[in-house]
């Protein structure tokens, strides 16, 4: 491990995970002066052809982490998926990690996480474990307590012909709700924190994917006020550093509820690179190095597009309706880097300023229909 003398500014960031987060955070970022070291098993992982340094292994390799962590000043994470044994060790070591190995551990396990939530006071929807057998009503959600991501592991149980998962889980009640939201906080290693605009998330019925995020949220001024207040007391009873991306539902009552929390930038702040003074993946490296956390304040309204594969395309991609979309003011597009497309696999994003949410709406729905992520072979 590279010590750092008393004052002196950390120069090399190691992130564990090389996709569209890491890629993003080392280009939103970079600007500030860092280098940065990734570790992914991917030898094509999108964050590859922007990281100063880069090591194939796997994200359960204790060899390659230790490789990572000897040659970085400060190490970070861009997905949860990682053996937390070593991390554990090299934090009790000296290291830094942030966030805290301790915390991945408990956000890995949805009903450790839930436990330690709801103790503390925040709103969650009532959970219980699953003992293997059917539910004694009707509807409930199935969620894996390991390794769940993007709609996987998730199951909903709407009737005793919906088979559960064989898999450790626990179970949720159902929750009626008018709107997915979802708040970004990021807290810093002195425990001062920064909310960004609370966010519509809308999800794709048919794989429960997030495909839309508008920003601002087109909620009451007190639902935004308790969504934050929820967001930030979840972060902070995690003792979580960095960003966070903090998922909740507001019910048909008006009540808001946490769904879930990612220890890591997150889908729903993708907008904030165009749409606020400070990017959620810039406000991240800030906020694990010591730097002043930067202003949160939205720019202008804005709608983020997930740019899926289409469905049945699979094989070199090809972004189709590229460059007029580009001639629309106000869009922006950020393509990943994947080498290979597959149906409703996350290719990139587009992010559509405006003046008002209705004209950022309209230009969304234009830009979904020229938009499409399909394969080279339908076009040659």
């Amino acid at each position: 491990m590279k010590k750092l003398v008393s004052g002196e500014r950390p120069r090399t960031i190691g992130i564990l995970g090389g996709g569209q987060l890491g890629r993003m955070l080392i280009y939103c970022s970079c600007k500030l002066g860092f280098q940065y070291l990734v570790l992914d098993p991917d030898p094509s992982a999108p964050a590859r052809p922007l990281a100063n340094h880069f090591i194939q292994g796997s994200l359960y390799d204790s060899h390659a982490l230790q490789q990572l962590l000897k040659q970085s000043d400060i190490t970070t994470y861009e997905i949860e998926h990682i053996d937390t044994k070593p991390l554990l060790e090299a934090e009790q070591a000296g290291y830094l990690l942030y966030p805290s190995p301790r915390l991945l551990k408990v956000i890995q396990d949805k009903w450790v996480q839930k436990e330690i939530l709801s103790k503390a006071g925040v709103p969650v929807p009532r959970f219980s474990l699953f003992d293997g057998q059917n539910p004694s009503n009707y509807p409930m959600v199935q969620k894996s307590r390991r390794g769940g991501y993007d709609g996987r592991g998730v199951r909903v149980l709407r009737s005793p012909a919906d088979v559960p998962m064989d898999t450790p889980s626990i179970l949720e009640e159902f929750v009626p709700f008018q709107k997915e939201l979802a708040v970004i906080v990021a807290r810093d290693r002195a425990g001062n924190t920064a909310l960004y605009p609370v966010v519509e998330m809308v999800f794709n019925p048919d794989h429960n994917i997030c495909d839309t995020v508008l920003a601002p949220a087109r909620i009451p001024p007190q639902v935004a006020e308790e969504a934050c207040r929820v967001a930030r007391l979840a972060v902070e009873t995690l003792d979580g550093v960095g960003v966070f991306g903090v998922e909740l539902f507001l019910t048909a009552e008006g009540k808001v509820l946490l769904n879930e929390v990612a220890p890591r930038p997150h889908n729903s702040g993708h907008y904030t690179i165009e749409a606020c003074l400070t990017s959620q993946f810039e406000q991240h490296i800030r906020a694990i190095t010591g730097l002043p956390l930067g202003a949160t304040d939205l720019i202008q309204p804005a709608v983020m597009l997930n740019l899926l594969g289409e469905p049945g395309e699979t094989g070199v991609p090809f972004v189709e309706g590229f460059e007029e979309s580009l001639s629309i003011p106000g869009v922006s597009i950020h393509l990943y880097g994947k080498r290979e497309v597959r149906p409703f696999r996350k290719m990139g994003h587009v992010t559509i300023l405006g003046a008002t949410t209705e004209e950022v709406l309209r230009k969304a729905e234009t830009i979904r229909g020229i938009l499409k992520v399909r394969s080279v072979k339908e076009h040659l």
